[in-house]
């Protein structure tokens, strides 16, 4: 290959990372998987030949999905095992992407959960159609069905996620301003605070992947959720700060032990309080938030 065609290749493809790793980690749920997957889209692209490529685009979202949808497959063998609830990677994402209303949404824990209900084939059909609005016809090309058949699995997985999804779309402003109050009652151990901000519905859902300590299964209900927290928070002999910041394109917080990262929390908000908690531990999903990065999606 010459150089001129390495680097249009090149070119080419950093133009359009942004899309495929957003494309691979709403697949995947995974910062580290996707950017397998990308690693693995790039060796296949370097050997494409680009005069045979009409829409380059559409071709790399192509192979992202069938490479999403092989690592999918296998990420489904490894939570069959894993300890406790299984939360998505959370992504410190630049603040811009939470005034992308759909973006965020698409990104958000929440979503990314009701994402985990679909089957591979759905959830690729439905990333790729209400995520990206990318063409029956691409997508049936990436996936290895008709057009026709696309079709159908998009709209059964639409009005499966319409069922499960949140059912508003709250502004970032009142999400940060849930999250406030919910971090000062955090970090002064309020317990009527926190009860305050919590929906009397709420849910919380912690990851620790057996390697932190987390709840085993979710948690529902204000008065169970505060205990479970203060409880937690009240045996660590440090000092417990949340750090506000923006995660998966909606306003979070980083929990930081003496300084030092214990966990993220992203919420759900709804009629201005909270009605989910997501609080991932693992340290294995927290190696981007320690790096303090942003990305930007798209």
């Amino acid at each position: 290959m010459s150089d001129h065609v390495t680097n249009t290749a090149t070119e080419t493809f950093v133009a359009h990372r942004n899309l495929l790793f957003t494309v691979a980690y709403e697949m995947l749920g995974s910062a580290a998987d996707a950017e397998d997957v990308l690693q693995e889209t790039w060796m296949r692209w370097v050997k494409v030949d680009l005069g045979q490529v009409r829409d380059p685009r559409a071709y790399l979202v192509r192979i992202t999905t069938r490479q999403s949808l092989n690592r999918l497959r296998t990420m489904n063998r490894r939570k069959e095992v894993y300890v406790g609830p299984w939360l998505p990677e959370p992504l410190l994402t630049a603040p811009d992407v939470a005034e992308d209303v759909e973006l965020a949404e698409s990104v958000s824990m929440a979503m990314m959960l009701v994402l985990e209900t679909l089957s591979p084939t759905e959830r690729a059909v439905f990333v790729l159609r209400e995520a990206f609005d990318v063409s029956y016809d691409e997508i049936a090309a990436a996936v290895d069905k008709t057009p026709a058949a696309v079709r159908q699995i998009a709209h059964r997985a639409r009005r499966h996620v319409d069922a499960r999804r949140p059912r508003e779309v709250v502004s970032p402003g009142k999400i940060r301003a849930a999250l406030e109050s919910f971090r000062r009652a955090l970090e002064s151990r309020d317990l009527q605070g926190l009860l305050d901000v919590l929906a009397p519905e709420v849910v919380l859902v912690s990851d620790g992947g057996g390697v932190k300590q987390a709840a085993l299964r979710p948690i529902s209900g204000a008065e169970k959720v505060v205990r479970f927290i203060v409880g937690g928070t009240g045996k660590t002999d440090g000092m417990l700060t949340g750090d506000p910041t923006v995660v998966n394109g909606n306003p979070a917080l980083v929990l930081r032990l003496d300084g030092e990262v214990d966990g993220v929390m992203a919420i759900r908000v709804e009629d201005a309080r909270i009605t989910g908690l997501y609080y991932v531990r693992n340290p294995e999903k927290l190696t981007r938030v320690a790096s303090e990065t942003p990305l930007t999606l798209r």
